[in-house]
């Protein structure tokens, strides 16, 4: 098994010089990784489906396209309480909406979120839960 170091283009942005093991791999690895902008955006989505109540949101609106007080009524919550948790998934650009005459109607912003947020439940409904990583 041959050990190598850490390419210098790696040491050089600020991590420690290490051996390596399979420098291909991750080379591989280095070569397909986004940029940093491109995983906190990544990140924020994650983050903001992260809270039961938006998760429930964004899951309704894969299904439907709800006015606020829809939401609401789906959710459980207030008026006031649905507009802030839809206003924060709308931040993220994990939500849309149109308006028509005083009512605003909200609808996912796209196909890749509805398709992460099927994945999501059809994990947990099929017992394939993700296991907690030990720390």
């Amino acid at each position: 098994m041959k050990v190598e170091k850490v390419p210098s283009r790696v040491a050089g942005a600020g991590v420690c010089e290490v051996d390596l093991i399979h420098p291909d791999a991750v080379g591989r690895v280095l070569d397909a990784l986004p940029d940093t902008g491109t995983m906190q955006r990544v990140a924020a989505v994650f983050s903001v489906l992260s809270d039961p109540t938006r998760a429930r949101i964004v899951y309704a609106l894969s299904l439907e396209e709800l006015c606020v007080c829809d939401v609401a009524a789906v959710a459980g919550l207030s008026i006031s309480a649905a507009s802030h948790q839809l206003k924060r998934l709308r931040d993220r650009g994990v939500v849309g909406y149109r308006k028509e005459g005083r009512l605003a109607y909200y609808r996912l912003a796209d196909e890749h979120v509805r398709g992460l947020v099927e994945e999501g439940v059809g994990r947990v409904r099929g017992g394939r839960e993700a296991v907690p990583v030990a720390g």
